[in-house]
């Protein structure tokens, strides 16, 4: 956590909570780490209450756990949970681009190129938190499009809770090079009005960071228990 930035005065608590968010999506504040309040507080230059309060908000969001009588901790999903977390957002994701065909206007259609091709650039420059903008902007605009808030409001909630494991996947060229292609293509499918092939492409899309993020959690929790039997067997 060395050279982390203190947050801005105005709005403590939102401002300490979208720091901790971004520290704990870019792998700053790894899965499972225990948060120190003291050590937090020091370095975003903020006291007790509004950082407590910023974590209680993330805690909302399944980012954060609060177990009782412990402080806070880094969420640690297991590959069971993060597979369906995945599937109801690969659904939800699919429900927005098949909404999308239907309503877009030619100015949303200029947007979401727009936006994907920032994706592509960041792509290029090797810049995973500038990709990991424009992707939440651009699922931004395709619900806006969709017209439905309730969608909104549920795939964002879900979309918050995912963020750390769907950054990570970004550290592998080939999937997130194929991430790009899939933004492509789906602004291609909106533009010919197939709602069909938006969903698909929106539900297969996620289907592959769901296999990553499990892979991922499977493989962690493997390796721990190895570690566990050597230090037992010590």
């Amino acid at each position: 956590m060395v050279g982390t930035k203190p947050v801005a005065r105005g709005g403590l608590t939102e401002s300490a909570a979208l720091r901790l968010r971004e520290m704990i999506v870019d792998g700053t504040l790894p899965p499972g780490q225990s948060l120190n309040e003291r050590l937090l507080c020091a370095e975003l230059g903020v006291s007790r209450t509004p950082l407590r309060e910023a974590l209680r908000w993330l805690a909302g969001e399944g980012l954060v756990t609060m177990p009782a009588n412990r402080g806070a901790v880094v969420a640690d999903p297991t590959a069971e949970e993060l597979r369906c977390a995945f599937d109801v957002l690969g659904a939800l994701e699919g429900l927005s681009g098949e909404l999308a065909c239907v309503h877009a206007t030619p100015l949303d259609l200029e947007a979401l190129r727009a936006l994907g091709g920032t994706m592509q650039t960041a792509f290029e420059r090797d810049d995973p938190p500038a990709y990991d903008q424009a992707y939440r902007d651009l699922h931004d605009r395709l619900d806006t499009a969709a017209g439905n808030p309730e969608l909104t409001r549920i795939r964002r909630a879900l979309e918050d809770r995912l963020a750390a494991a769907r950054y990570r996947t970004t550290r592998d060229r080939a999937k997130w090079q194929r991430a790009v292609e899939d933004h492509a293509g789906l602004v291609e499918k909106l533009a010919a009005r197939d709602a069909a092939a938006a969903r698909r492409l929106l539900v297969a899309h996620v289907g592959r960071e769901r296999d990553a993020a499990v892979s991922r959690a499977a493989t962690k929790k493997r390796a721990a228990a190895w570690r566990r039997k050597r230090k037992d067997a010590a």
